[in-house]
């Protein structure tokens, strides 16, 4: 299958790897900013903006699939990557694949207990289902601080603070993407992460962990980091689940000094 991507900037590469939502307009907060001193390269996974959804199974593993297919249809081996939530998954799998290069990933999923899994899936299910009931009113909601509180509270530690540009194309992609149902599957009842040795990937890891993520909880980053040794961590102070949301100035510059 072939993503459909975009790319901004000159420079070294650097792919990005959205998680639910949007595409790659999820990364549209701090792109711009990234492209000044990369060439930027970010993905829509299967299923997601403008790319099909896959034939066969929605896993992760099938999704990580589809973006090593592309580093190697692009001939970007030894990519840096930078992936956020499903797509933070998705750049540490690539990693622990022996695919890429240096991999920055914010708040992962996969590192849940099994308690923490059934929260997850308990509370984010709802609120897809909500989003989807308000889609049409959603750019009116997300456009007042109180809308953004009622709709952001799990996934931003200052939704009132947001503008509605920021956050309405996640939150639409939430609703409109025909994939997100399967993708909650592939996160909910699927595996869950697998780990990588010392000395076992192919360039530097950096995760990034909001300490007020209420989605991927910041007890998860031990978990995150015993199993990836190699990695080291990063806390984003008074940041939810998106960082590019809450923290976007202190992301480029993670996600910049720890990629070559």
């Amino acid at each position: 299958m072939t993503l459909n991507y975009i790319r901004r900037g000159r420079g070294r590469p650097l792919l990005l790897v959205h998680g639910l939502g949007a595409g790659w307009r999820s990364w549209a907060p701090i792109i711009e900013q990234l492209a000044e001193r990369r060439e930027v390269i970010a993905v829509d996974l299967p299923g997601f903006g403008d790319t099909p959804s896959l034939t066969g199974e929605v896993s992760i593993a099938s999704l990580t699939d589809s973006v090593a297919d592309f580093i190697c249809e692009q001939g970007l081996d030894g990519v840096a990557t930078a992936g956020q939530s499903m797509g933070g998954r998705i750049v540490l799998e690539l990693a622990r694949r022996g695919v890429g290069g240096d991999t920055v990933a914010l708040d992962p999923g996969g590192f849940w207990s099994d308690r923490e899994l059934a929260v997850f899936g308990a509370t984010l299910r709802p609120s897809i289902t909500l989003v989807r009931a308000l889609r049409g009113m959603l750019p009116s909601l997300l456009g007042t601080p109180a809308g953004r509180t009622l709709l952001l509270a799990q996934l931003s530690a200052r939704p009132w603070a947001l503008s509605r540009e920021t956050c309405l194309p996640d939150v639409a992609g939430l609703a409109d993407a025909p994939s997100t149902g399967a993708a909650m599957d592939a996160l909910t009842k699927g595996p869950k992460q697998q780990g990588a040795p010392v000395g076992t990937v192919p360039g530097r890891v950096t995760i990034g962990w909001g300490r007020r993520d209420r989605v991927t909880l910041p007890k998860q980053a031990a978990r995150a980091t015993e199993l990836f040794p190699d990695a080291e961590l990063h806390w984003f102070e008074r940041c939810g689940h998106f960082p590019q949301w809450d923290a976007p100035n202190e992301a480029i510059r993670l996600i910049l000094e720890n990629t070559d």
